[in-house]
């Protein structure tokens, strides 16, 4: 399972490859660009997760790309993280003020770049939560803001934990989650507890929502991975 998708966008080959190496290796899905047309071409048409993008590429250089990404409405929430070979100041002040959501310098080590990476999607994802309060899937309607469920109109009484996996499932509709990381999402990365844990609170939750159970309409199994929102 891919933990998103990243554009790395860098005019030297080497890092392009070394960056790419790390991160497929951390369970992400990598593509990359050369120059800043092609790397704006992509992060329009392709589902990108969050753009790695060096400040000095061939003709049209980052700052150019972030600001152009910035204009666009498909693309202006898009994470960005600059790199630059510069240290000065000038040059990280303007990444951030035309809307870079990070900057690192070369040299950089790549556990510092998966680091941020992680911090800045987390921030992304945070900000997409509190401007979805009200997701509806089929017939049931999940307030976040309230922490209520409804299914045809009939309020659905849910645990906490029940709730939080069902928003997650939800937020991600489409989207196979692995049990690892619902665990890691609804119980914290300090839990110590079996995976086993997210199929209970699945199948107590399934017997809340769905009509059907051992038929489910909403919650699918993917079997030896995790669950999906149909």
């Amino acid at each position: 399972m891919s933990y998103g998708k990243v554009l790395v966008v860098d005019d030297e080959e080497h890092i392009v490859e070394l960056i790419k190496f790390n991160l497929e290796g951390n369970g992400y899905e990598v593509i990359e660009a050369y120059d800043g047309i092609r790397a704006i071409e992509l992060a329009k048409n392709e589902k990108i997760d969050i753009v790695i993008l060096d400040l000095m590429l061939p003709g049209t250089d980052g700052i150019e790309v972030c600001r152009t990404l910035r204009k666009d409405p498909s693309t202006e929430k898009l994470p960005i993280i600059m790199l630059t070979a510069k240290s000065e100041e000038t040059d990280k002040v303007l990444g951030l003020e035309i809307g870079a959501d990070d900057y690192i310098t070369k040299p950089f080590s790549v556990r510092e770049l998966i680091a941020r990476m992680k911090a800045v999607l987390r921030r992304s994802k945070d900000d997409k939560k509190e401007e979805k309060k009200i997701i509806e899937i089929h017939d049931i309607i999940i307030d976040v803001e309230k922490h209520e469920v409804t299914r045809n109109n009939e309020k659905v009484e849910l645990t906490l934990k029940e709730f939080e996996l069902l928003r997650i499932l939800a937020e991600n509709r489409g989207k196979v989650l692995s049990r690892n990381m619902l665990l890691d999402e609804v119980w914290g990365y300090d839990y110590f507890g079996e995976t086993r844990t997210v199929d209970v609170h699945i199948r107590h939750l399934r017997k809340k929502i769905e009509e059907n159970d051992k038929a489910p309409k909403y919650i699918e199994t993917i079997r030896g991975v995790g669950y999906k929102m149909k």
